[in-house]
C-alpha cells in the first residue's frame, strides 16, 4: 500500500474529539452533507500531491505529480487534456514521502513569471530538501523553462519520511515552507525542538530579497539575527510532519494539518514564534517524556483528533470561501488520508466549536486546493482524480 506519511490502520470507533479546554463536538454526519464528484472526469495524474492556480487571470489550474512532473489545465469541467508544464523527474528524488512536494506561485506571478517548487533529490547519495525558483517560458504560458531554476536553499534529510513539503505566499509576500522532523519514529534528534535545526519547524523567508544569497530573513522573524546560531529562517517550530499548510485569505490565519505518532492526529493555527510542542507532546498527550513533560509555553492544537476514532494521516486543508457549497463558508475543511473522511471544522476566535464529518469514503485524500474563484478541490492520490464538493 503506498502512503505518504506514516501510521498503521486500526479499527473506528466514535464519538468525541478532546480539545486541550474542552470537548469538541463530533457529528456523524454534518447537518447538511455534501456531495464528493470528480471536477474533470476526462482528466488523470499521476500521484498527485498538490493543485493550486496562478491567479494570472487564465483561470488555469496547475497539478504536481510526486514523481517530478507539473500539469497545467483549463478549470473546466469538460477539459479532456493536460500539458506538461515542468519535467523534473532527473532530479527529483522519489520514492514513499520522497518526491516533488509543494508548488506556489509568487504574488507578482502575472508581471515576473517566478513560481516556487519544494523537493527531495540526491546529493552525493544524501537526501535534500530542495527550495527552488523557476520561472515560466517567455513564449509560452503553459510551459515553463527548464533552465531558469534557481536553488534558494538545501538542508539535509536523515531519512526519508517526514519531509514536510508546502510552500505558500501569505499576504505579507513572504514564502512559508513546512518541514518534518527528518523523519524514522519518535523525532530521534530532537529536530522539533532544536532551533538551530531546519526541520520540525514552518520557516518564512523573503524571495525578493537577496541578503543570503537568493533570498533574504524578515525582520521581524522571530529569530533574525539571534546569536545563539539559531536558524533566522524559523516561523514556527515543535512540529513533527505538517504535510498541508493554507492561508485563509480573508483572516489571513495559517493553518496546519500536523500527521501524528502513533496516537493522535492534530490541526494547528500557526503563529510567529509559536511551539507547538513535538516531540515534548503528541497533540495534547506527553509523548517524550511519557508524563510529566514541560507544557509551559507550548501552543495547544486548535482540534485533537485521536487515532482510535480512523484518523491516521491527517492531510491539512483549506477555510472554504467559495459559492459552491455555501454551508460550509468560513469552515476549515480538511481530510485523513488513511479513514478517506472529510470534515469541516467550526472555530470561533481560534477554538473550536464542531468538528462535523461531511463525507465519508473520498479516498486517499493527499492534498487540497482552490481556483481563483476559491472553490475547494482535493487529489485523491491513488486514483489520480481531482475531486470536488457540490451540494
Amino acid at each position: 500500500m503506498r502512503r505518504f506519511f506514516h501510521n498503521t490502520l486500526a479499527g473506528v470507533a466514535l464519538l468525541t474529539i478532546c480539545n486541550a479546554s474542552k470537548p469538541v463536538e463530533r457529528w456523524p454526519h454534518a447537518a447538511e452533507q455534501v456531495k464528493v464528484v470528480e471536477a474533470f472526469p476526462k482528466l488523470h495524474f499521476d500521484y498527485p500531491v498538490d493543485l493550486t492556480h496562478s491567479n494570472d487571470g487564465t483561470n488555469r489550474l496547475f497539478v504536481i505529480e510526486q514523481e517530478g512532473v507539473i500539469r497545467v489545465f483549463a478549470n473546466a469541467a469538460a477539459t479532456a487534456s493536460s500539458k506538461e508544464f515542468l519535467n523534473i523527474k532527473k532530479l527529483v528524488s522519489y520514492g514513499g514521502e520522497a518526491g516533488l512536494l509543494g508548488l506556489a506561485f509568487h504574488p507578482d506571478y502575472q508581471n515576473n513569471g517566478y513560481f516556487f517548487l519544494n523537493y527531495t533529490t540526491k546529493v552525493s547519495g544524501k537526501l535534500e530538501t530542495a527550495i527552488v525558483r523557476y520561472k515560466v517560458s517567455a513564449s509560452d504560458p503553459d510551459q515553463a523553462d527548464p533552465a531558469s531554476s534557481t536553488v534558494l536553499f538545501t538542508f539535509v534529510q536523515p531519512y526519508d519520511n517526514h519531509n514536510g513539503g508546502a510552500v505558500k505566499f501569505g499576504k505579507d509576500g513572504y514564502l512559508y515552507i513546512s518541514t518534518g522532523d527528518g523523519g524514522s519514529w519518535g523525532d530521534p534528534s530532537n529536530n522539533g525542538q532544536n532551533k538551530s535545526a531546519w526541520l520540525g519547524k514552518i520557516l518564512r523567508v523573503d524571495v525578493n530579497s537577496t541578503a543570503k544569497g537568493n533570498y533574504g530573513i524578515p525582520t521581524d522573524n522571530p529569530f533574525a539575527g539571534n546569536t545563539e546560531e539559531f536558524r533566522d529562517e524559523i516561523y514556527a517550530y515543535g512540529l513533527r510532519n505538517p504535510w498541508r499548510i493554507s492561508f485563509d485569505d480573508a483572516t489571513n490565519t495559517l493553518w496546519a494539518g500536523d500527521v501524528g505518532q502513533n496516537m493522535r492526529e492534530e490541526i494547528d493555527i500557526i503563529v510567529k514564534g509559536g511551539n507547538y510542542g513535538w516531540r515534548l507532546k503528541e497533540s495534547i498527550d506527553c509523548y517524550n517524556p511519557k508524563r510529566d513533560c514541560e507544557t509551559a509555553g507550548l501552543i495547544e492544537p486548535v482540534l485533537d483528533l485521536p487515532q482510535a476514532n480512523g484518523e491516521h494521516s491527517i492531510t491539512g486543508g483549506l477555510v472554504y470561501r467559495g459559492k459552491a457549497v455555501p454551508a460550509l463558508e468560513g469552515k476549515y475543511v480538511f481530510g485523513d488520508y488513511v479513514s478517506g473522511r472529510l470534515f469541516a471544522l467550526e472555530t470561533s476566535n481560534g477554538k473550536a466549536l464542531k468538528n462535523s464529518i461531511i463525507a465519508e469514503g473520498a479516498g486517499q485524500i493527499s492534498a487540497f486546493g482552490t481556483d481563483a474563484a476559491h472553490e475547494l478541490y482535493f487529489c485523491n492520490y491513488t486514483t489520480g482524480k481531482i475531486m470536488k464538493l457540490a451540494r
